[in-house]
């Protein structure tokens, strides 16, 4: 396993970040687990690593949260996300992961300033359904890619106004599905290995702990709270992201 200090220095805050984010409380800040782990390691096996801790989170996630999940709005989701994981297989490797990043990086600091310039009305209609599939395929691309699906997704999931308890269990059901239909993929471009699988085992039992903290304060937190939070994390991934990629 690894054994560097400085892996774990970056490790242990962004897996219990990423847990938190399974919750929803600070959901905007999820994706940048896998940017701060990439500080220590290449990002592939980052990502590889933080499969299993995502998968454990996951399966806590969604036992406490389905009842509230939107289920409409997953069958809209859930294809266009999956093709996004088909995307990212066949393409692994062909677009350099810097590349990817500073892509998202920019377009989430693009869409949070029309966002933030241009706020949604009261009394503006839910975002078109062809948007949802399209920012939902870009979802699932770049999940596979760095486990940073969140900002595409919420772009259209945040003007549909949900509450946050209802937002949160849709997109942790949303992300499970995504997650697990990574494992094959993952094994098949060789991204496992038992150094990997060890470092992940080492980290597991923080991935309940960020789950719990989240779960007991989103049920408590107010809409326009949850927004900004959610809007900070956009913003901060955002930034870290192009960061890596001009980098």
């Amino acid at each position: 396993m690894i054994t560097d200090p400085w892996f774990y220095a970056v490790a242990v805050p962004a897996v219990l970040l990423m847990g938190i984010s399974k919750s929803g409380f600070g959901a905007g800040f999820g994706a940048l687990a896998t940017p701060l782990i990439a500080l220590a390691i290449p990002v592939p096996q980052a990502a590889a690593i933080m499969l299993p801790l995502l998968t454990v989170m996951d399966g806590f996630g969604v036992a406490a949260l389905l009842r509230h999940c939107d289920r409409a709005l997953l069958k809209l989701l859930m294809p266009a996300g999956l093709l996004g994981t088909a995307i990212g297989t066949a393409s692994f490797g062909l677009f350099p992961v810097a590349t990817v990043s500073g892509i998202v990086g920019g377009l989430t600091l693009l869409f949070l300033a029309i966002r933030l310039v241009f706020p949604p009305k009261a009394d503006a209609p839910p975002p078109p359904r062809w948007l949802g599939v399209l920012l939902g395929t870009a979802s699932g691309f770049t999940s596979f890619v760095a486990h940073a699906g969140g900002p595409p997704i919420g772009f259209y999931v945040l003007p549909l106004r949900l509450t946050p308890v209802v937002t949160t269990a849709t997109l942790a059901v949303f992300f499970a599905a995504l997650n697990l239909s990574k494992w094959i993929p993952y094994a098949w471009l060789g991204l496992f290995d038992g150094r990997n699988l060890t470092t992940s085992l080492v980290l597991v039992p923080l991935a309940p702990v960020g789950v719990w903290i989240g779960v007991r304060i989103v049920k408590r937190i107010s809409p326009v709270l949850f927004v900004r939070l959610f809007e900070l994390g956009l913003l901060l991934t955002g930034v870290k992201l192009l960061a890596d990629g001009l980098r």
